[in-house]
């Protein structure tokens, strides 16, 4: 059987890392192999402001010719805040699985809804959603909530919630990761690695 290409999602406000995860996502991919595309599209990327960067990639043979994943065909989202997790229902299907950070970010001058009210919206989509408080544990663990997409993206790998190996994605952030940084991104990895 042919496998498929991989779609991929990730989204939530600036200053989380969307831009440094999909460089390790890709890195990894590269490493693993495969053919992929990727893309940042984003809003108001400043802090606090939306930022959305997606991935395709499968094996070489697939040709992929475009980074953006088309409507409800996304395989993963994985949503650094929960608003974001409600943008990107564009994407959803009853196939797709989300991974959402429990974290959620004031909307200036706007009302916040709540952890119930966001999770009935994306169950209408898809039941495969699975909620970890990556900002509370990396906070507790490792001093640093920043750290989150990257102990995320290696929960995806552990758990098999994407199809790139726990392996590839140590060596891109080996790679990615300036020196000064890198020591605690490792942790975060490790993190995961025991979650």
């Amino acid at each position: 059987m042919k496998q498929k290409d991989f779609n991929l999602v990730i989204v939530g406000v600036g200053g989380q890392g969307q831009i440094t995860l999909l460089r390790i996502l890709s890195e990894s991919a590269l490493i693993s192999g495969y053919d992929f595309k990727a893309s940042e599209l984003h809003g108001l990327s400043q802090r606090g402001g939306s930022v959305e960067v997606q991935m395709r990639f499968g094996p070489k043979s697939s040709k992929i010719f475009s980074p953006l994943v088309s409507q409800a065909k996304a395989d993963f989202v994985l949503a650094l805040e929960m608003h974001e997790a409600l943008r990107a229902l564009y994407y959803a299907s009853q196939n797709t699985q989300f991974l959402i950070n429990d974290f959620l970010s004031p909307i200036p001058g706007q009302g916040s809804l709540s952890k119930p009210e966001i999770l009935k919206e994306i169950k209408k989509f898809t039941k495969k959603i699975k909620i970890i408080e990556a900002n509370q544990i990396c906070k507790e663990k490792l001093g640093k909530e920043v750290l989150a997409g990257i102990f995320l993206i290696s929960y995806s790998s552990f758990k098999n919630l994407i199809p790139l190996k726990p392996n590839s994605i140590l060596k891109a952030i080996k790679k990615i990761i300036p020196e000064k940084y890198l020591e605690l991104n490792l942790k975060a990895f490790e993190l995961a690695k025991s979650f």
